[in-house]
C-alpha cells in the first residue's frame, strides 16, 4: 500500500473519530502517532512523540496563548460585561433595534479582550437576552444578535484561532493579530446594519427606540468601556508599534486586567481562582490539540499528500480564485459538522501550502478562514454559539435561533467576498507594521 493511500486512510479515520465526538486532541494523537509509526518504526514514532511534546510544551512563542486567555478570563469573571453592554446601549438605545445593535457592539468590545467565541457569547448572552426580553424584542432577533456578535471573539485580536493558525503555519503571530482588526470592525458594523435593515423591514421585531440619552450621559457611558479599550490599545497597539512581542503584549495585557479589576474591587480571591482554573483547563486542551496537530503534520509530510496536492493544483489550468472558492466551499461544509479548531488542525497542513503556491497571502487567508469558521459557528447541525444561547435561555427554541441567524450568515458571506476582491483591507495594517 502506498504512503499516500495510508495518509488518506488516516484522514478518513480522523474525520470519523471527530464526527463521533471523540476528543480532538486525542484523535490527532492517535492518528498522527499510529500513522507515523506505521510508515517508519515504533521506536522512531515514540522518538517523534517525545520530541514534539517537549518542543511544544517548552515553546516560548506559545506562551502568548495562556496569557491572552488569562486576560480575557479575569475581565470576564470581574463582571464588567453588564456595565459594558449598558454603556454601549446609551449610544444606540434611541435607535429602533438599538439594543440588538448594542449587543453586537458590546460583543465586539468584549471580543477585543476575550479571544474566544464561546466566552464572548456566554458572557454577553447572560445579561443582554433578559434586557431585550424586558423591552419586548423579538426573541429570534435577540438570539441572532448575540450569536452573530459572539463570533467576533475569534476574529478580533487576541483571537485564539489566529494564534493557532500562526502556530500551525509558522506565520508570525503579531501580523496575524493585527490583520483581524479592520475585518473585525467591518464585521461588527455590517452586522449592526443587518439588524437595522431587518427592523426597518419588519418593525414588529423591535420596540420603538428609547429616549435619546443626553450627551453628558453618553460620554459618561464610556466609563465601563475605557478599561477594555485601554488594555486593548496597550497590548495590541504595543505589538503594532513594535514595543512588545506578542508574548510580552499578552503578559502586559493580563497584568493590566488583573491590576484594574483588583484595584476597583471587582475581583475577589474566588473569582481569581476561577479565572486561573478556566485558563488552565482551556490552555491544556489547546496544547494537547497543538501537539496532536504537529504529530499529524509529521505523518502527512511523510505521506507526501500535501506536496502531491500542491503539485496537482499547480498543474490545473484554472484561475487560483476557482481553487480558492472550492476550498472555501469545503470549509463551509466542514463547518456544519466540526468545530473550528478541528477544522484548522485537520486542513491547514494540506491547504496552507496550496494557498501559498497559488500566490495568496498567508496572513490574508487566516482572516478568510476564520470567517468561514464563524459561519460554521452559526449553522446547524453543530452551530456551537446557537447551542450556548439555547442553554442560557431555553425559552427560545433552537430551530428559531438557527432560522434567525440566516441573515447574519448572509452578511458574513458578503464580507468574505469583499475581502477576497479587496485583500488590502486585511493586509494593509500588517504590511505597514512589517515595513
Amino acid at each position: 500500500m502506498s504512503s499516500e493511500m495510508i495518509g488518506v486512510i488516516g484522514i478518513v479515520l480522523l474525520i470519523a473519530l471527530i464526527l463521533f465526538r471523540a476528543p480532538v486532541g486525542l484523535s490527532l494523537f492517535l492518528i498522527g502517532f499510529s500513522g507515523y509509526s506505521y510508515l517508519t518504526t515504533l521506536d522512531v514514532g515514540l522518538a517523534q512523540l517525545g520530541m514534539t511534546t517537549l518542543n511544544i510544551a517548552t515553546s516560548y512563542v506559545l506562551s502568548v496563548m495562556p496569557l491572552f486567555i488569562l486576560m480575557g478570563m479575569i475581565l470576564s469573571y470581574s463582571g464588567l460585561g453588564r456595565e459594558l453592554f449598558e454603556g454601549v446601549d446609551k449610544w444606540f438605545g434611541h435607535v429602533k433595534g438599538g439594543m440588538a445593535m448594542a449587543t453586537i457592539g458590546a460583543s465586539a468590545i468584549f471580543s477585543a479582550i476575550s479571544g474566544s467565541a464561546n466566552a464572548t457569547t456566554a458572557t454577553v448572552a447572560r445579561f443582554s437576552l433578559p434586557e431585550m426580553k424586558r423591552f419586548g424584542y423579538n426573541p429570534g432577533l435577540s438570539a441572532a444578535s448575540v450569536a452573530a456578535g459572539g463570533t467576533l471573539g475569534i476574529l478580533l485580536p487576541p483571537s485564539v484561532a489566529l494564534i493557532l493558525y500562526g502556530v500551525l503555519t509558522m506565520e508570525p503571530i503579531g501580523p496575524l493579530l493585527i490583520a483581524g482588526i479592520v475585518p473585525g470592525i467591518l464585521c461588527s458594523l455590517f452586522l449592526m446594519a443587518t439588524v437595522y435593515i431587518l427592523v426597518m423591514k419588519n418593525p414588529k421585531l423591535a420596540p420603538t427606540g428609547q429616549t435619546r440619552a443626553p450627551l453628558k450621559e453618553q460620554l459618561k457611558a464610556f466609563t465601563p468601556v475605557w478599561p477594555f479599550l485601554l488594555i486593548f490599545v496597550i497590548s495590541v497597539g504595543g505589538i503594532y508599534f513594535g514595543l512588545f512581542t506578542p508574548t510580552e503584549a499578552a503578559g502586559v495585557g493580563s497584568f493590566g486586567a488583573f491590576l484594574y479589576t483588583a484595584l476597583t474591587g471587582r475581583l475577589n480571591w474566588q473569582k481569581l481562582k476561577d479565572a486561573f482554573d478556566e485558563t488552565a483547563r482551556l490552555t491544556a486542551m489547546i496544547f494537547v490539540i497543538i501537539i496532536g496537530a504537529d504529530l499529524l503534520g509529521s505523518f502527512l509530510a511523510i505521506t507526501r499528500i500535501p506536496a502531491t496536492l500542491t503539485l496537482f493544483v499547480a498543474d490545473l489550468s484554472v484561475s487560483p480564485y476557482v481553487v480558492l472558492v472550492l476550498i472555501l466551499l469545503v470549509y463551509l461544509i466542514m463547518g456544519l459538522f466540526m468545530e473550528g479548531i478541528a477544522i484548522q488542525v485537520l486542513t491547514l497542513p494540506i491547504v496552507y501550502p496550496i494557498i501559498i503556491d497559488l500566490g495568496f497571502d498567508g496572513v490574508w487567508f487566516a482572516v478568510i478562514m476564520v470567517l468561514m469558521i464563524n459561519i460554521g459557528l452559526l449553522t446547524p447541525p453543530l452551530g456551537v454559539v446557537c447551542y450556548i444561547i439555547h442553554g442560557i435561555d431555553r425559552t427560545i427554541p433552537l430551530e428559531r435561533i438557527f432560522a434567525n441567524v440566516a441573515p447574519m450568515i448572509g452578511t458574513m458571506v458578503i464580507l468574505t467576498v469583499i475581502l477576497i476582491i479587496f485583500p488590502e483591507i486585511v493586509t494593509f495594517l500588517p504590511d505597514i507594521m512589517t515595513e
